[in-house]
């Protein structure tokens, strides 16, 4: 029975594919450290940065890194549990309409955010949308707050013992991701990077 069940899968994917060729396609999840050596050694891969233009700036960002957000902050104060703050839930309604004017569907296209949730909705949106090879970086550019598993288990009691212990780390920032790996990284502005509507106008 599960053979069967397993070989129906195949066949509707198989068929899929070819009355849709996206339909069994997903991004794949890649580190910072694979993103920087495939920017380094495969032509035509680009590093497109999702978060927005405060976090691009003022946190820094990938030497390397185009700007095309996929939310824009608001200005209402949310309160989520114990945590109070500004939400980045606008989304960016140009944001396919601006990547396929600057980028071709057959290019490689690196999606990075702070922490890999924006940037593999932004990738999967690509994906949806005719673009090929797309991949997510997973642990993003700051990384995911620490202490950090994949598997919930493990999460949610490291989680609980780095609480209890006071540890300084606890839901900090920088224990994983591009800035951990030491990857190259600026505040600098380049406008040849710049998200393109937000581009001075030549004098």
């Amino acid at each position: 029975m599960k053979k069967l069940f397993f070989l129906l899968i195949v066949i509707g994917c198989t068929a899929a594919v070819f009355s849709n060729p996206l339909w069994c396609q997903e991004p794949k999840n890649i580190l910072s450290v694979e993103a920087y050596d495939m920017l380094n050694a495969i032509p035509n891969t680009y590093l497109i940065d999702v978060r927005t233009r405060a976090e691009y700036q003022f946190i820094g960002h990938p030497t390397m890194a185009y700007l095309f957000p996929y939310h824009f902050f608001n200005n209402d104060l949310i309160e989520d549990g114990d945590t109070v703050g500004y939400q980045s839930n606008i989304i960016n309604k140009s944001f396919l309409k601006e990547i396929s004017k600057v980028f071709q569907e057959e290019n490689n296209l690196i999606i990075i955010c702070r922490d890999g949730t924006r940037s593999a909705a932004a990738a999967a949106k690509l994906v949806e949308n005719g673009f090929k090879y797309v991949y997510n970086v997973k642990d993003g550019f700051e990384g995911p707050q620490f202490p950090f598993f994949e598997d919930e288990n493990r999460l949610k009691y490291y989680r609980q013992l780095a609480k209890r212990n006071d540890l300084y780390a606890y839901k900090h920032r920088r224990y994983y991701g591009w800035q951990w790996w030491g990857l190259p990284w600026t505040y600098d502005i380049d406008l040849k990077y710049l998200y393109p509507p937000d581009k001075l106008p030549k004098k």
